[in-house]
This record gives structure tokens, C-alpha cells and sequence, in this order.
């Protein structure tokens, strides 16, 4: 997990996912608001599971993982506003022990991308992947001798370096098969809502490293057909993620890690 200013949902993401792994390490890079005060609490329950760093740099969290690079070992890359049903991830272990994936590279779960939350009545309304794309990162070490270059952030750029029989193409879209409410992998995507307690309320929603780095490309190439008397692109986020009809779904099986919850 990579962190920046996170306090709204980084406890309940962290609680969603944390019984999954074996070891949960946290890349806190500079937070400002109460998330280093969150991660040193949740450091002291989950001892010695779960681990805390603070980063200089956003590449430093990939740091964290590259040693585990041709060992059998999957990594599982969380955010601070991914919230996982916890029970669903105690099948997606038990298939995974089993097996079921070995032959894959990444593995890609269903996701609703939140557009409004509402806790009380444990509902949630958003867009589903598909048919918007899924962020979930479920990647399979083993498949790999080194995950190396220049890297923004962990699993984002550089250079793979695959072992025989593993390529980019072996990529599993489990959300492809299984329907979201029968889904083990899933997520709420809180992309939409604010994540720290520093914004401003009823302000943008904030982007994540490669989500400016994308929004900065598409900007330029708004400006550009703008200039040439074209239509400016949609923003970015709301093309990957608000694609389809808008949905609700219960979220009960997610609240039993919400902190207000437990």
C-alpha cells in the first residue's frame, strides 16, 4: 500500500484486507493530515503483520517489493479508497493456495467505482467494472525473475522481466465471469469521494500519482484540439471509471471493517 493523506478511508481499507496477507507492508509518502497517526495505531494491533515506512519517494514502495521477485509470492497492491469484502478475499486465498491461478500474471477482480456512500443505510451507488475497466492489482511473483527500472510507483512502469511461459498477455478478468454479487475479488472504488480530511469539501475528487501523470498527458491533448477547434477531452478519471449505467448495491458484506462498524 502506498499512502499520501489517506485519514478518511485508510483504516477501513487497511482492515479489509489485511487478514488476507501474510505481510502488509504501508509506504506512508509524506501524509500531512491524521493517516501516519492511523498507520502507527493499526502498526501496533497488527504487529508484526503489518509495517510502516515512511517514503521520500513515490518509487520507494517498490522497493519494498522487488525482492520478492521469483519467490511464490503474490502481491497484492491496495490503496487508500479500496475497500475489499473480506470474506470474499478468505475464498480468493483458499483458491489461490489451491492453486487455481498459478498459471497467471495478474489477476483482475470486479469493482464498483463509488460515486456516493452511504454507510448508515449500507448502500452504495456507482459504476461497475466491467464495464468500466478494474484497478485491482493482484500480481503473481513467481511469474517474474526481476521487476525493475524506472518506476513511479509500485506495479506502475519499469521493466518486467518474465520467466518461460509468462508474458503481459496472461492476465485473468475474473470480473469477466462472475457477476459482482457472486464475486470472491471485489472492491469499493471510492474514487469519486474525498480521502483526506485535508480537502475541501465538495472539492474534486484528488488523483492519484498515475492518475496525474495520465490527466497531465490528456490536458495538453485537450488543449491541442481545443486550439485546432476540436471538442477538449472528457476528464480521465470519469473516462475510466463512470463508464455504464449508473448502479446501487448493498454494502453490508464490506462494513464489518468499516471503523464505525466494528
Amino acid at each position: 500500500m502506498l499512502v499520501r493523506d489517506e485519514d478518511r478511508f485508510v483504516e477501513w481499507a487497511i482492515r479489509s484486507a489485511v487478514d488476507f496477507c501474510d505481510e502488509f507492508l504501508v509506504c506512508d509518502h509524506g501524509s500531512r493530515d491524521q493517516t501516519p497517526e492511523i498507520l502507527g495505531r493499526l502498526a501496533k494491533e497488527y504487529a508484526p503483520k503489518l509495517k510502516v515506512h515512511r517514503c521520500a519517494q513515490s518509487g520507494e514502495s517498490h522497493e519494498m517489493i522487488a525482492g520478492f521477485a521469483g519467490s511464490p509470492t503474490w502481491v497484492f497492491g491496495v490503496d487508500g479508497d479500496e475497500i475489499y469484502d473480506r470474506e470474499g478475499l478468505r475464498n480468493m486465498r483458499r483458491r489461490l493456495e489451491a492453486g487455481e491461478f498459478d498459471n497467471w500474471w495478474v489477476v483482475f477482480g470486479n469493482v464498483l467505482n463509488v460515486a456516493d456512500l452511504d454507510v448508515k443505510a449500507a448502500h452504495a451507488s456507482g459504476y461497475l467494472a466491467p464495464p468500466c475497466r478494474s484497478m485491482t492489482k493482484l500480481y503473481n511473483f513467481a511469474a517474474i525473475d526481476a521487476w525493475d527500472g524506472k518506476i513511479v510507483e509500485r506495479l506502475h512502469g519499469g521493466e518486467i522481466h518474465f520467466r518461460p511461459g509468462f508474458d503481459q498477455s496472461r492476465r485473468l478478468n475474473l470480473h469477466d465471469s462472475a457477476p459482482w454479487d457472486q464475486a470472491d475479488f471485489r472492491c469499493l472504488h471510492l474514487c469519486f469521494l474525498g480521502r483526506s480530511s485535508l480537502d475541501a469539501p465538495g472539492g474534486a475528487p484528488r488523483r492519484n500519482i498515475m492518475d496525474r501523470h495520465a490527466w497531465s498527458v490528456g490536458k495538453l491533448l485537450s488543449r491541442v484540439r481545443a486550439a485546432l477547434g476540436g471538442k477538449p477531452a472528457e476528464d480521465w478519471k470519469k473516462q475510466k471509471y463512470a463508464r455504464g449505467p449508473l448502479v446501487e448495491e448493498p454494502i453490508e458484506r464490506f462494513l464489518g471493517t468499516h471503523p464505525d462498524r466494528r
